[in-house]
């Protein structure tokens, strides 16, 4: 009997079924542990789509879920709401027919079923959410950042600091205006 792991399904059924064979089976609740760090603040939630292809199944998965992150600029902890979509063509590792092994060496990168015919999605969610992280992520888009002076968040409340301190050779930028006109008209 096959073992239940959330984002681990029994495929035998399908790939005895004709190519075009659909299949759903939803997503909710589940959390995995994730590489580099990273943490899920929100449960995954979608749906799998799988299809009977003439070698394999495609997989076409939806999912939503969220990391806990730091904004770049102003350093307060935020929650990262990441839209997944997993769409890859997954070939078996044993003949459905025949019970033998298949050659893996023509396609070595391509996903492979377990010898139990099942579908680990795990490891495709946990390198699609390594994907989705953004590099540099905002808790707002028009997050001021921090003080210079004082390490502070800018914005409302913050105190403006003296301009006393301003490097005498950068003392004529002061007055510097830019031109809302673009240059090349």
């Amino acid at each position: 009997m096959s073992r239940f792991e959330p984002l681990t399904y029994p495929l035998a059924g399908l790939l005895s079924q004709p190519p075009g064979t659909h299949v759903a089976y939803p997503v909710a609740g589940v959390t995995i542990a994730l590489d580099d760090g990273l943490l899920l603040t929100a449960p995954i939630e979608g749906v799998v789509n799988l299809a009977r292809t003439n070698r394999g199944v495609l997989v076409n998965a939806p999912l939503r879920t969220a990391i806990a992150g730091t904004c770049s600029r102003c350093l307060i902890d935020l929650e990262i709401p990441l839209d997944l979509r997993i769409a890859e063509e997954v070939l078996p590792s044993i003949d459905v027919a025949t019970g033998g092994p298949l050659d893996r060496t023509a396609e070595p990168d391509v996903v492979r079923l377990t010898d139990h015919h099942e579908l680990e999605l795990e490891p495709l969610v946990r390198e699609a959410v390594s994907l989705a992280e953004p590099i540099a992520p905002l808790c707002r888009d028009d997050c001021p950042g921090l003080c210079i002076e004082c390490g502070e968040r800018l914005g409302p409340g913050h105190a403006r600091h003296a301009d006393d301190d301003v490097d005498p050779r950068l003392a004529a930028l002061r007055g510097f205006q830019v031109d809302d006109e673009p240059e090349n008209g």
